[in-house]
C-alpha cells in the first residue's frame, strides 16, 4: 500500500433536528396544551487510533466525511431520532490540526485514543419544553443547531523503538532487511527509500520495532530533499542508529556524513541530540583496505561513542548489531506513561469555553464598509441561529436577550445610526433603535 503521512480532509457533522410547535387537538380534550417534541442530535465525527493501520492512504481519495442530521420533532411529544456518530480509524501516532487556524486538536498515540473533530448540532426544543405554570401555551420552538464543519490536517509520526538514520545510499534499507522481517526496496542509487519502512526485529523473545526513514541531505530541516519525511518520523523513537557508509573512500567523508546528520538534528529539534544512539559503519564488504575501518573505530572510541562494523550483504557484524540494539533498548525502556507532543482538547474543555463565552461582554466591531457593524457574543449568535423569526414569540425572546446585553446602547456608542446594517452570525439586520418608535 502507498505510504501517505500527511493529508487534509473536510469533516461535516450533522445538524440537529428542529423542534416542533404543535398543540394537542383531540376530541373531548378541550385543553390539550402544547405537545411539540424536541429535535434529535446530529451525528458527531470522531477519530480513533488503531494498530491495524500504518498509513493515511485511505484518506487520499476520501476528502469529505459527513454524518447524518438529527430527526425533526413531531406532535404528540414525539422526539426526533438522534443520528449515529461516525468513528474514523487512523494509525497510532497521528496528530490532528485545524487547517485554517493551525490549532492542534489531538495527538493520538495509543490504540483506542479518541478525539472529537466535528461536533453534531444539538436538537431544537419543541414548544412542549417551554410550557410552565405561567406560560401555558407557548407558541415558540427552536431550530436545530448547525453541526460543526472544518478542514483538518492529519500528520503521521511513526512510533518505533529504533530509527535508522543516515545520508542517502548508506545501506539503511539493507540493514533493516538483514535484522527484521521487512522487505524494503533496495537499489544502488540515492533516495531508493522514498517513504519510511517499518520492520520488527525478534531476538531472545524480545520484539523491537525498527524504522528506516528516507535519506538526509544538508538543509533537510528546511525541507530540502526529503528532509521533513526524515525528521518527522524520528521524533517518537527511543534510540537512534547512525548508519555511515564506509565505502565512501576516506575517513573524512565518513565523518562528514555523521556531522551532517547532527547539524540537521540541531537545526530541526535539538532534543534529538539527547537521545541514546549508536554509530554503525556499514558496507564493510565494499571497503577492501582496513585503513578507513581502523580510523573509524579509533575516532569514535576516542570520543567515547559506541560504534559497530557491519555488512548487511555478507551478514558480518549483524548479530552483534542486533544484540547491541537489544541491550540499549533494555537500558532505555519504553516510558510507562503516554508521551504526547501536545494535549488533546477534551469535550469538557470545549463546553467550558462555550460557557465562558456566554458570560463575556458583547463586542461591537465596526466593519470597513460604511454603516456596517458586527455583534460578537456566543449566546446572541446561538439565538440567531436557532430562533425562527417567523414566530412572534421568537422575536420577543430575541429582543429580551438584546436588551439584557445592552446591544442597542453598544451599537449607538460605536456610531451606529438608524438604518445601518448589523451582522450577527450569518444573519443581517437593519438597525432600528426602539426609541425611534
Amino acid at each position: 500500500m502507498k505510504f501517505v503521512d500527511k493529508v487534509s480532509i473536510n469533516v461535516s457533522a450533522g445538524n440537529g433536528g428542529n423542534g416542533c410547535m404543535s398543540f394537542r387537538r383531540e376530541k373531548f380534550v378541550p385543553k390539550g396544551g402544547p405537545d411539540g417534541g424536541n429535535g434529535g442530535k446530529g451525528g458527531s465525527i470522531f477519530l480513533e487510533a488503531t494498530t491495524d493501520l500504518h498509513t493515511l492512504a485511505d484518506f487520499e481519495y476520501s476528502k469529505h466525511i459527513s454524518s447524518e442530521n438529527g430527526g425533526h420533532g413531531l406532535g404528540s411529544k414525539c422526539f426526533g431520532a438522534n443520528a449515529d456518530d461516525i468513528t474514523i480509524k487512523v494509525p497510532c501516532g497521528t496528530m490532528v490540526f485545524d487547517k485554517e487556524t493551525g490549532e492542534p486538536l489531538a495527538d493520538l498515540v495509543e490504540p483506542g485514543d479518541r478525539c472529537l473533530v466535528a461536533r453534531g448540532g444539538k436538537g431544537g426544543k419543541g414548544n412542549a419544553h417551554f410550557a410552565s405554570s405561567r406560560r401555558r401555551a407557548p407558541r415558540f420552538s427552536e431550530k436545530g443547531e448547525q453541526g460543526e464543519q472544518r478542514i483538518i490536517t492529519m500528520e503521521l509520526k511513526l512510533i518505533a523503538d529504533v530509527a535508522l538514520v543516515g545520508v542517502p545510499n548508506a545501506g539503511k534499507s539493507s540493514l533493516l532487511a538483514a535484522i527484521s522481517n521487512a522487505t524494503p526496496k533496495i537499489a544502488d542509487y540515492p533516495f531508493t527509500t522514498l517513504s519510511p519502512n517499518l520492520g520488527v526485529m525478534r531476538l531472545d523473545q524480545e520484539r523491537i520495532v525498527v524504522a528506516d526513514v528516507p535519506g538526509l541531505i544538508e538543509g533537510a530541516h528546511e525541507n530540502k530533499g526529503l528532509g521533513h519525511y526524515f525528521l518527522r518520523h524520528i521524533e517518537r523513537t527511543r534510540v537512534i542508529v547512525h548508519v555511515l557508509d564506509l565505502s565512501s573512500g576516506s575517513i573524512d567523508s565518513v565523518l562528514n556524513q555523521w556531522r551532517t546528520v547532527l547539524d540537521e538534528f540541531r537545526a530541526y529539534n535539538a532534543d534529538l541530540l539527547d537521545r541514546p544512539y549508536v554509530v554503525v559503519g556499514n558496507k564493510i564488504d565494499l571497503e577492501p583496505s582496513n585503513s578507513v575501518v581502523g580510523a573509524f573505530e579509533d575516532f569514535f572510541k576516542s570520543e567515547g561513542i559506541d560504534c559497530l562494523i557491519t555488512s548487511a550483504v555478507s551478514g558480518e557484524g549483524v548479530d552483534s548489531f542486533m544484540g547491541t540494539l537489544i541491550d540499549i533498548c533494555r537500558k532505555y525502556p519504553r516510558p510507562t506513561g503516554v508521551t504526547r507532543l501536545f494535549a488533546t482538547i477534551s469535550e469538557e474543555d470545549e463546553q467550558g469555553q462555550k460557557r465562558r463565552g456566554r458570560k463575556q461582554k458583547a463586542q461591537i466591531i465596526r466593519l470597513q464598509e460604511p454603516g456596517c457593524f458586527r455583534v460578537i457574543h456566543t449566546r446572541i449568535e446561538e439565538a440567531v441561529e436557532r430562533y425562527d423569526f417567523n414566530q412572534e414569540e421568537a422575536v420577543v425572546r430575541f429582543m429580551r436577550i438584546m436588551r439584557e446585553y445592552r446591544i442597542e446602547e453598544l451599537l449607538e456608542a460605536s456610531g451606529a445610526e438608524e438604518g445601518d446594517t448589523v451582522y450577527i452570525g450569518d444573519v443581517v439586520f437593519e438597525f432600528q433603535p426602539e426609541k425611534a418608535y
